[in-house]
């Protein structure tokens, strides 16, 4: 074997090493696959939808409302033993008055068109102030969701990226973006 042959062994572990590396950074960085483990966003995601999680555009903007975003437990989640992470739709963003009354969300004393939702809220809630650096996030099933209107808000710093894409099952493959309607279209921050 000459100096400039490598072992076909030797080779086959860099690339390996390699691929694995990438394959790390871009989970850490860049995009993840994830599942879904609970009906708390039907009709939106069913179980076992799995996605594909973006990283990159929080790192230039802030959530907007109706992005669909998977975070880690806050600290109220924490204290109750949740260690996995969830996905939510963001209804409140930084500053937003927040009040679901009469099976209706209101945004700013504004009603929000949810043709997504599976069944309208069953409960009161609020009216409540969005704190500045915070989200409020609802499930799509309004009824059977664990979700901000039960234990508060979610820390921008908890936010791990936004679900852009299911890719399995190959019949619901498509892109997440039904938004809520709001009156005035705005979206200030």
């Amino acid at each position: 074997m000459s100096e400039q042959e490598e072992n076909p062994i030797l080779e086959l572990l860099k690339t390996l090493i390699s691929a694995a590396v990438l394959a790390v950074g871009i989970r850490a960085c860049v995009a993840e696959a994830r599942f879904i483990p609970s009906e708390s966003m039907l009709p939106t995601l069913e179980i076992d939808d799995r996605l594909i999680i973006e990283k990159i555009s929080y790192r230039f903007r802030k959530p907007e409302r109706g992005d669909v975003v998977v975070f880690s437990p806050t600290d109220t989640l924490k204290e109750q033993d949740y260690k996995e992470a969830f996905i939510k739709r963001v209804i409140g963003i930084p500053g937003d008055e927040i009040k679901v009354e009469n099976g209706k969300v209101y945004v700013n004393n504004q009603e929000i068109t949810e043709k997504y939702i599976l069944n309208p809220p069953q409960y009161q809630y609020g009216p409540i102030t969005v704190p500045e650096g915070q989200y409020l996030v609802l499930g799509d099933n309004r009824n059977n969701s664990y979700d901000s209107h039960l234990w508060g808000f979610v820390p921008l710093k908890n936010i791990i990226g936004r679900a852009s894409v299911r890719f399995w099952p190959p019949n619901r493959l498509g892109s997440l973006d039904k938004k809520p309607l709001y009156p005035e279209a705005e979206n200030t921050q």
